[in-house]
């Protein structure tokens, strides 16, 4: 059997500046929705 991926909806609710889009990339980030190659080219442009 095959791996299938099961979409989930997440809402994150909060006051302004109290980590709401850090949640949400962490979450993305922790789950492998972000690209290794992608990752490393912001890393590298972060260094500079």
């Amino acid at each position: 059997m095959g791996r299938e991926k099961v979409h989930v909806n997440v809402v994150v609710i909060g006051h302004v500046d109290s980590g709401n889009s850090t949640t949400t990339g962490h979450l993305v980030y922790k789950c492998g929705g972000i690209d290794p190659r992608k990752l490393e080219k912001f890393e590298k442009a972060a260094a500079q």
